[in-house]
This record gives C-alpha cells, sequence and structure tokens, in this order.
C-alpha cells in the first residue's frame, strides 16, 4: 500500500488542468505585484492606466496622438477611453483638441504639469519595479520575458505594437 502525498494529492484536486494552474498561478502573480503598483499610483491619485496613457503621451510629445489610437497601444484594454482621458484632462495633466480637418478626430496630448508628473514618478517607479521583481536574476527576467511573450504571442493582435516584441 503506498502513501500519498497530502500536498501533491491536494495540489491535483486544486486544478482541473495543468493549463488552469499556469493560468491561476500568473492571475495571483499580476494580483500581488499589482498591489505594489496600486500602492505607489493611489498616492498621486492616479491608477496603472493613467500613468501608462501619460507615458505614451509623453512619447509622442510634443505631438499629439488620436484617441482611439492611444487606447490600442495601452498595455491593458481601455473600454472607456474618453473617461480615462477626462480624468487626466481634470487633473490637468493633459489636454485635447478636435483637428479642424477632421472634427470627428480627438487628438491628445501631455502638458507641462503631465511631464512633470512623470519626471517626479521616475525614480518611484522604478523603486516599485525593484521591489516587484528584484528578487529575480538577469537571466530569469529574460527567460521570464521569452515566457510571457510567447504564452501572449497568438492572442495578441497583429498590429500591436506589442506584436513586434515576438523573437
Amino acid at each position: 500500500m503506498s502513501v500519498q502525498n497530502p500536498v501533491i494529492h491536494q495540489k491535483r484536486l486544486r486544478f482541473d488542468s495543468l493549463q488552469q494552474e499556469a493560468f491561476l498561478n500568473l492571475w495571483r502573480t499580476y494580483d500581488r505585484l499589482k498591489l505594489l503598483e496600486d500602492e505607489l499610483f493611489c498616492q498621486y491619485e492616479l491608477t496603472a492606466q493613467q500613468y501608462n496613457a501619460l507615458r505614451l503621451l509623453k512619447a509622442a510629445h510634443p505631438n499629439r496622438v488620436p484617441t482611439l489610437y492611444l487606447a490600442s497601444q495601452l498595455v491593458s484594454r481601455a473600454p472607456d477611453i474618453t473617461r480615462l482621458l477626462d480624468k487626466l484632462v481634470e487633473k490637468g495633466y493633459i489636454d485635447r483638441e478636435r483637428p479642424a480637418e477632421n472634427r470627428r478626430s480627438v487628438q491628445a496630448g501631455i502638458t507641462e504639469k503631465g511631464l512633470t508628473l512623470l519626471t517626479e514618478l521616475v525614480d518611484r517607479v522604478r523603486e516599485c519595479h525593484e521591489k516587484q521583481l528584484g528578487h529575480l536574476s538577469e537571466s530569469e527576467l529574460e527567460h521570464l520575458t521569452r515566457l510571457l511573450q510567447k504564452v501572449r504571442e497568438p492572442h495578441e493582435p497583429i498590429e500591436s505594437s506589442w506584436h513586434d516584441n515576438f523573437d
């Protein structure tokens, strides 16, 4: 009569498949890492998605970016890009305009106040990432990045700027 390891047996009962176990581990990891990010951005009354939008607008500065293009470039989907940008406009971090040649299009640009905020956040964000992933070696981080890209590849739209990251 063999004695089954209770930890292994319990693990098998917790997950329906290896894919489910991997997915739930990704989800749990995201949740744990997001807590640290939320703690930082909450101090500035920002969300991670708003910060991401500001970073993208800074990269385009001094040019403006169509709001729908901006939405397509965010790390995570923004079903209500208008509301996300409204909050940044209210805080004075961005402004928007409708070009005379196409009144249906809305273009967003970062303001000096938004640029100042990003400068203030640079070291804080770097420290947050160090807390999140600093315990991993450079080769582990590179390996993790490649694995995550591989996982995402069949699900990433061809037109996404993230699609360019695949080997």
